[in-house]
């Protein structure tokens, strides 16, 4: 068997393994690089690890760390207070708050599965308070993650962008983000009238002086549930039944972003039974302060002026967040201890892991190999669908980054003939791989499962399962239609 056929299988099992086991996709992508590199094509240990990305690594711990520094400090929470403070209690804004707060933190550099271990709880709190529909706030916390997961400053904006520079491929920051927000955007007003919004118009606005009635009556026992969810946090579980891969330790009042499949942690902020997230969901309710603290206003201006620096001057991503969470640290070491170890590290390894066996694949010759058989098919745009159904199929129940880190540089033979649109093929490759995340089988569906309120775990499960299925069939296709089959983007 050839080192590039050996190679593609071993990417295979890879995936398969780390979607069965709870192992990281990352510390697999190591191996196979060590193992596929020396033993199959005889490669020196020098130059596999001159495949390790670490401008990429820097990035992933530089904002994961200025987001660790947000949460810990409540920049968050103030800014989920502020929101409902603007639409003045109106319970039809409120899902479309939760919305935009969750792309806004994607956007500005926090990973996916972070945003929604925060906001998951807050979400279903006032599902439960003012009878939305779980599944319509819940929806709106996964499909918001991934309309801000392309920014330029992001996790997938990084390296969806890094890894289209390397291929010497011509990329567009912009177009890559607004497709996301738009397909995701979309769904999420279908999934709006779906769900009970129209409902919500005709009910109007809530009271926000004061807690709701199931609010006042859970106050009693918040204090036995947060000290419930400290012994679950104590033993590793995640809240009271937690499905799919997210294994990690809720209600400790912060959270440690995993990633999809594969068994990766994920620590979720509350239980999916009152604890943290409905005080923090009852404390939002009523309004709470929107005085800021000098610390929480330094921590807005300097992701505001990471965003500027990035945007406006070009400056490195992760350098630029790094230099903004070390000034933030020092300016208040005691509030910000403990960042460090918040930082998505379970993430971090995932992403270099991958993008460094892929760096083997291309020292091996397999993407030419790729190319070859691609172009055997002869019929690009087919292809293409199938690279978006790939993406798609395998993202659902494993890693995001691992898949988008892995096909882009697979499909770089097939943009290189001219015939499809480089910018819009990687547009919709990337929409595919990361709309898919509302399956109960990514972390950002595990998490919605292992925090519903107001439904039936195993009947909101059911549902979940129901819409990803739905989401799988039909968001690919719909990516590749709009994007890749019209030929109108280059």
């Amino acid at each position: 068997m050839s080192a590039e056929l050996l190679s593609i299988l071993a990417l295979i099992v890879m995936f398969v393994v780390a979607t069965l086991f709870p192992v990281n996709l990352g510390a697999l992508a190591l191996v196979g690089a060590f193992l596929v590199g020396t033993l199959a094509a005889g490669m020196e240990t020098d130059v596999i690890l001159d495949a390790f990305p670490g401008s990429l690594f820097v990035i992933l711990v530089g904002v994961t760390l200025l987001f660790a520094i947000a949460t810990n400090n409540g920049t968050v929470d103030w800014l989920v207070r502020a929101s409902v403070h603007l639409v003045r209690g109106r319970l039809a804004a409120i899902p479309l708050v939760v919305f935009a707060i969750s792309a806004l933190l994607t956007a500005v550099g926090a990973p996916a599965p972070a945003v929604a271990a925060i906001l998951a709880p807050i979400a279903f709190g006032f599902a439960a308070d003012y009878r939305i529909h779980p599944m319509l706030i819940g929806l709106m916390v996964a499909h918001g993650t991934q309309a801000g997961a392309f920014s330029p400053i992001s996790v997938l904006g990084g390296i969806v962008n890094g890894v289209t520079r390397e291929s010497n491929l011509p990329g567009n920051n912009l177009v890559l983000f607004l497709s996301s927000f738009a397909f995701n955007a979309a769904a999420a007003v279908a999934v709006y009238f779906v769900f009970g919004g129209r409902d919500l118009v005709r009910r109007g606005a809530i009271d926000t002086t004061a807690p709701s009635a199931s609010s006042t009556s859970s106050t009693s026992s918040t204090s036995s549930t947060s000290s419930t969810s400290s012994t679950s946090s104590a033993s590793g579980t995640t809240g009271s039944g937690g499905t799919g891969g997210a294994e990690g330790t809720p209600a400790s009042g912060s959270s440690t972003s995993g990633t999809s499949g594969g068994g990766v942690g994920t620590a979720a902020t509350g239980t999916g039974e009152g604890g943290v997230g409905t005080a923090v969901a009852r404390d939002t309710a009523t309004g709470g302060s929107l005085r800021l603290t000098p610390h929480q206003a330094l921590t807005l201006t300097g992701i505001l002026g990471l965003c500027v620096a990035v945007l406006a001057f070009k400056l490195d991503v992760g350098l630029t967040a790094v230099t903004v969470a070390v000034i933030l640290s020092l300016t208040s070491p005691k509030s910000n201890k403990g960042a460090v170890e918040k930082v998505a590290w379970p993430t971090v390894l995932l992403i270099c892991g991958v993008v460094t066996y892929v760096g083997v694949l291309q020292e091996i010759g397999t993407v030419d190999y790729v190319g070859s058989a691609v172009a055997a098919i002869g019929i690009p745009l087919l292809v293409a669908l199938l690279i978006c159904y790939v993406g798609g199929i395998v993202s659902a129940f494993a890693s995001t980054v691992g898949i988008l880190g892995a096909l882009v540089p697979l499909a770089v033979p097939l943009l290189s003939q001219g015939t499809l649109g480089p910018i819009a093929m990687i547009a919709a490759l990337s929409v595919s791989s990361a709309i898919v995340d509302v399956s109960p089988f990514s972390t950002t569906g595990a998490l919605l499962v292992a925090n519903v309120r107001g439904m039936e775990r195993d009947v909101f499960y059911r549902r979940l399962l129901a819409y990803g299925g739905v989401i799988v069939a039909v968001g690919p296709l719909a990516a590749w239609a709009v994007l890749v089959a019209p030929g109108w983007l280059g």
